[in-house]
């Protein structure tokens, strides 16, 4: 499952709903920066979503349904969770990703498709799924991703798909008022969470306070912070 949200206001806010069923997780929150790791049995926690002190933020929902063009195969491919990996850990930059996914094919994980909405401190949006292409947004007003291809839309059906969760979340973003704040996303977090695959974190990032919020199994009373930092070079 999964909800992605990037809004550009007078500030830029960002919010991630991760929905897991059966999956081990622990978040993470370091100096400079706040993440969702993962438990793989071959490769251990990796850290997967979530935001650093640069300004970016990692979002990757499934897309349903699956398409068999974003299996690595056997070609020399970029692969998307490295590519999301490398964005969390600042060893690339946004720009730097998009100018790999324009130029080279980017692959997801044997039997399964990634799609990756990922954002930087300006507010800039770039969506990228495997075998299918990349979207480059400049600043938009908003951006959802929630598990349906933003390529092929409505022309394919999967009851996993999202369109409910996408629809909320963007009838709430049209309607939004300029102040839109922490708040006001974990409103949105709070209206497209899950129960079946459950909503296990519901993460906001605040860019220009480089400050992350979260909360875990939708305990919207209970809400964690961190203010991140650079790390000195």
């Amino acid at each position: 499952m999964c909800t992605s949200i990037v809004s550009n206001g007078k500030k830029t806010i960002i919010g991630w709903n991760l929905d897991l069923l059966d999956m081990e997780y622990q978040v993470v929150a370091e100096d400079d920066k706040v993440y969702i790791a993962i438990m793989d049995e071959k490769e251990g926690w990796l850290p997967l979503f979530g935001a650093n002190a640069r300004g970016d933020f990692v979002a990757m929902p499934t897309c349903w349904p699956f398409d068999e063009r974003s299996n690595p195969g056997n070609a020399e491919r970029n692969n998307l969770l490295m590519l999301d990996m490398d964005l969390l850990l600042c060893k690339k930059t946004l720009d730097e990703i998009k100018e790999i996914a324009e130029k080279e094919p980017v692959c997801s994980v044997p039997g399964v498709t990634f799609q990756a909405q990922l954002s930087d401190k300006a507010g800039n949006v770039l969506q990228i799924v495997p075998g299918q292409g990349i979207r480059y947004l400049t600043k938009p007003e908003f951006s959802v991703l929630t598990n349906f291809s933003p390529f092929k839309g409505n022309t394919e059906q999967h009851p996993w798909m999202g369109w409910d969760r996408y629809l909320t979340a963007v009838e709430m973003l049209e309607n939004k008022h300029a102040d839109f704040d922490i708040s006001d996303c974990f409103e949105i977090l709070k209206k497209t969470s899950q129960t079946i695959c459950p909503t296990v974190v519901s993460m906001v990032f605040d860019v220009a306070e480089n400050t992350v919020y979260w909360c875990e199994h939708r305990d919207w009373n209970t809400i964690e912070k961190r203010k991140m930092v650079h790390k000195a070079l």
